[in-house]
């Protein structure tokens, strides 16, 4: 079996591949944990081997680890957890025998993320044509593929929930409030809940929406969009711009890397 971990900004997601009857790639299990650089090695097994255990998979069945990080810190303790609990040196996403494989045109390909390129690798593995991704996490990303799975570049932006981290942290009588859909149709809010979450909701829908449309008209080409990310589903649900969504986009790649890697 392959594990698959994902580091973040936020939260660490470990995936674990088996094969089906059909000897096709499937998720068999994912856990998600907290971010943190400081978190060891050791720290990382006593979680990750009783859940393990509570799946009914034996260490040793894992045959295969791969990691990609935006957290520079935690590799270390990443690379500690392989060779000292499973015995295996781990393969690094976008090093050595996994290198991203695509070409990346933009002025330092260098200061591309992992989980962008990761994302760029998986989408057009599963999807054709020419390509934006859009990933909801700590920031969220728009990425333009090509029709050839080249990287042409893309944009950042404030993840909703820092949106509104900023907005609460810098005034004094805003309350707090979860990220959720509106209820109703109006975008003219009677109180200051209301307001707050219509203006960080839809205002972050029409953010979207501006600009996809305006990729897709530099592009010049039909472009499909493949979300991806925790808000991925929510959004998907209140707007029709997207032509996918994707949850595993990002440890798709990871196992395409890792496949590639071991031939």
């Amino acid at each position: 079996m392959l594990l698959a971990v994902d580091v973040g900004n936020t939260n660490v997601v470990f995936a674990l591949f088996s094969r089906d009857g059909d000897g096709q790639r499937e998720v068999r299990a994912r856990w998600r944990i907290a971010t943190d650089a400081r978190r060891t090695g050791d720290e990382y097994a006593v979680w990750l081997l009783q859940l393990l255990k509570i799946e009914g998979v034996a260490r040793d069945a894992i045959t295969q680890i791969i990691f990609a990080s935006v957290v520079p810190r935690a590799v270390h303790n990443l690379t500690v957890l392989a060779e000292k609990y499973f015995g295996l040196t781990p393969i690094i996403a976008g090093e050595g025998a996994a290198d991203w494989g695509i070409a990346v045109d933009v002025d330092d390909p260098r200061s591309l993320g992992a989980d962008r390129a990761l994302n760029a690798i998986a989408a057009h593995a599963r999807y054709s044509g020419d390509l934006i991704v859009v990933d909801f996490g700590t920031a969220t990303t728009f990425d333009a593929v090509d029709f050839n799975g080249a990287y042409k570049g893309g944009i950042i932006a404030p993840g909703i929930n820092l949106s509104l981290d900023a907005l609460v942290g810098n005034t004094a009588k805003l309350p707090r409030i979860a990220i959720e859909a509106p209820r109703g149709a109006s975008v003219i809010g009677t109180n200051t809940e209301d307001q707050m979450l219509i203006g960080v909701f839809w205002g972050y829908v029409a953010m979207m929406e501006g600009l996809i449309a305006r990729m897709r008209e530099e592009i010049g080409r039909p472009a499909k969009v493949v979300a991806t990310g925790g808000l991925a589903i929510l959004f998907d649900e209140h707007t029709e711009i997207f032509d996918a969504v994707d949850a595993d986009l990002t440890l798709e790649g990871l196992a395409i890397l890792a496949e590639r890697a071991s031939t």
